[in-house]
């Protein structure tokens, strides 16, 4: 789909749900800014695609930080969303990501556990403790090296917010031009990026895989011979069929 603000990419569709490539730097959903946010493109999309007349639901069921870009799911009925919200509230839905270190794990694979908290004021997380903090566990497996520089895949097991960036910076191993969590960012786009998603339809029951590679750009071209997943083909079900 194309419209005047925004480019957004279809991974899947049928009659219950709606996967999109989000564009990095786009809004999840509106804020005070009123920049252009993802939800309300998708449901002009769905409004002009399909005729609907009135408001258009769309249901979120999960979120990614602003600047960072890949994979997302929406339900287009509200059983879909209930049911994917308690696919994520389970952990039933495996989120995978690609991220680039600066710097270099000292194991090729490792499990990460922290407590995160966030502070309202900064819209900063930081690590504390048990008491404190909300459990946030992430499994990674690093891919390949280059100057010093490091791709790892991400599986995360909790969802938190910001929890991938932090618990890597927490550990002396930035993402690359974070500039958040990084002491010393460089200019440019954060490496970071939602490359898979997996879960149950909700309806019936059969698996669904999202899948979309990193741009073809920036700290990314030097790692793309790296990749273990593929991206798969747009997945999509004419509007007039069941599932049922």
């Amino acid at each position: 789909m194309e419209d005047g603000s925004a480019m957004i990419r279809i991974l899947y569709e049928d009659n219950h749900l709606l996967g999109v490539e989000k564009p990095a730097n786009m809004l999840v959903n509106s804020d005070s800014s009123n920049d252009p946010d993802l939800l309300s493109e998708l449901k002009q999309y769905l409004k002009e695609t399909y005729h609907k007349p009135g408001n258009v639901y769309l249901g979120l069921v999960h979120r990614l930080d602003r600047p960072v870009g890949g994979a997302m799911i929406f339900a287009k009925t509200s059983k879909a969303a209930s049911r994917l919200s308690d696919q994520v509230r389970r952990h039933a839905m495996k989120k995978t990501y690609y991220a680039i270190l600066d710097g270099i794990p000292k194991e090729e694979e490792g499990t990460l556990v922290d407590w995160l908290v966030k502070d309202p004021s900064s819209n900063m997380v930081k690590v504390t403790d048990e008491a404190h903090g909300k459990r946030s566990v992430l499994h990674y497996k690093l891919l390949g090296e280059r100057n010093g520089r490091s791709l790892v895949q991400i599986e995360l097991e909790t969802g938190r917010p910001h929890q991938i960036r932090v618990q890597f910076s927490s550990r002396g191993l930035p993402l690359v031009s974070d500039h958040r969590y990084h002491p010393n960012p460089e200019h440019g786009q954060i490496a970071l990026w939602a490359v898979r998603l997996e879960f149950p339809h909700p309806v019936s029951k059969e698996p669904v895989i999202l899948t979309c590679l990193p741009p073809e750009e920036g700290e990314w071209n030097h790692f793309k011979d790296c990749y273990g997943i593929e991206e798969k083909e747009t997945q999509k079900i004419p509007a007039g069929a069941s599932l049922e």
